[in-house]
């Protein structure tokens, strides 16, 4: 029992094991991968580079949303009604990643509530979940903002959730945050953007972040203009792993004995010793119905070999990236997290990022946006609204409903 302990513990610690975040909160589809794609129907758009991204969209016409409630035997309406909003996007990537120039990235849309005139706008946001997980992670808070004002993307990574699995080349650390790009060029049309991420996806997110980053510089009259390359405005990363490079010990393991442990990380066992650690009250959130969403992609056809693709891969590396995060930043961290040590890691980021805040949330552990979603939302829309933060003009906010224009017909 104690040698299983020790494990799990030092497994958590690791940028494998941040599997923590993933077991409470993943899911997927015990449904085949869909291939099959036709280019849509093309609608108008208002501004020009999200007409040009709507150009280049393909969409994955055989693409079924997950069956959480009958499939699944998952209760949680919340659950229930973000699966049923997810959509898979064709997005571009290179040779290296796949054959074809493409991958399937599956994402859900909360759409921002329409407020009256009045209401102060704000940017989108593109969240990120953890380590094996999907954008049902966010279940909780991205109706929350949404409610709020806020327009959310929340996007799977490549080989994770219900991404395309078969014909990809590559699940590496460095194919998701490609086919990230991809994806926000695809349906966000590279317009500004907050990007956040929570425990391992905060890894992938600095990494995305780093390449992107939005630059102000000054005119000669001291007037600052924006990089037209850049497009990050600000990044949120929650409980997030981002001074652990690769994954240890694991990525030179042979492939037989790392298969073996790929097969532990979808074991019950193990995925309930992480979901009860996940939370700060385990009794209310550390439920049948959380493990059952924490493990159902695993059991997808093509999910292990796209883990090992990623382990063979090293993982994210974003230590040396965090202090090059100099857009705004809100460090959002649950007070009583076990997994990620907050009074250590979160003071880190505020100690090496030149532009970050933290902000803590009580009565928390390492999710929380599972764990307090309310909170949360509300902290991150105060971020938002922040003069560092919110668009300089109406037309540098992504027009989301321009690529949900795109799959109308099939509602």
């Amino acid at each position: 029992i104690h040698t299983r302990q020790r494990f799990i513990q030092t497994t958590m610690k690791s940028s494998l094991t941040i599997t923590a975040a993933a077991a409470s909160l993943a899911a997927a589809t015990l449904l085949p991968t869909a291939t099959a794609f036709v280019s849509p129907t093309m609608t108008n758009a208002k501004s020009p580079s999200l007409l040009s991204a709507a150009a280049q969209i393909q969409e994955d016409l055989t693409f079924t949303p997950p069956d959480t409630f009958n499939d699944g035997q998952i209760s949680e309406q919340l659950c229930t009604d973000a699966a049923n909003k997810m959509k898979r996007a064709m997005v571009p990537v290179s040779k290296d990643v796949s054959d074809t120039g493409y991958v399937g990235i599956s994402f859900i849309h909360f759409e921002a509530e329409k407020k009256n005139n009045n209401s102060q706008k704000t940017l989108p946001l593109l969240l990120v979940h953890g380590f094996d997980s999907s954008a049902l992670e966010y279940r909780r808070l991205g109706p929350q903002l949404a409610k709020l004002g806020v327009d959310v993307y929340c996007v799977d990574l490549l080989g994770w959730g219900y991404t395309q699995l078969d014909d990809v080349n590559s699940f590496s650390a460095k194919a998701k945050v490609e086919a990230l790009k991809g994806f926000w060029q695809t349906v966000g049309g590279n317009g500004e953007v907050v990007v956040g991420g929570a425990s391992l996806g905060g890894a992938a997110v600095i990494e995305f972040a780093a390449q992107n980053l939005c630059k102000t510089n000054k005119d000669d009259d001291g007037t600052d203009t924006e990089d037209d390359q850049g497009f990050v405005r600000g990044t949120v990363l929650i409980d997030a792993q981002g001074f652990v490079d690769g994954i240890g010990p694991m990525s030179f393991l042979p492939a037989p004995l790392a298969r073996a442990g790929i097969k532990v990380l979808k074991s019950v066992p193990l995925r309930d010793s992480a979901n009860q650690m996940s939370y700060f009250d385990p009794k209310t959130y550390a439920t049948e119905d959380a493990l059952k969403v924490g493990r159902m992609h695993c059991m997808r056809e093509g999910w292990e070999d796209g883990m090992l693709s990623f382990m063979q891969s090293g993982g994210f590396r974003p230590k040396e990236k965090v202090s090059q995060i100099d857009v705004p930043s809100l460090v959002l961290w649950g007070r009583q997290d076990g997994i990620l040590e907050g009074k250590e890691f979160a003071n880190k980021f505020i100690d090496s990022m030149p532009n970050a805040q933290l902000q803590w949330v009580e009565e928390c552990g390492h999710v929380p946006h599972l764990e307090q979603p309310e909170l949360t939302a509300q902290y991150i829309l105060d971020f938002l609204q922040s003069d560092e933060v919110k668009p300089a003009s109406t037309s540098s906010v992504a027009g989301g409903n321009i690529f949900d224009g795109l799959f109308s017909f099939l509602n």
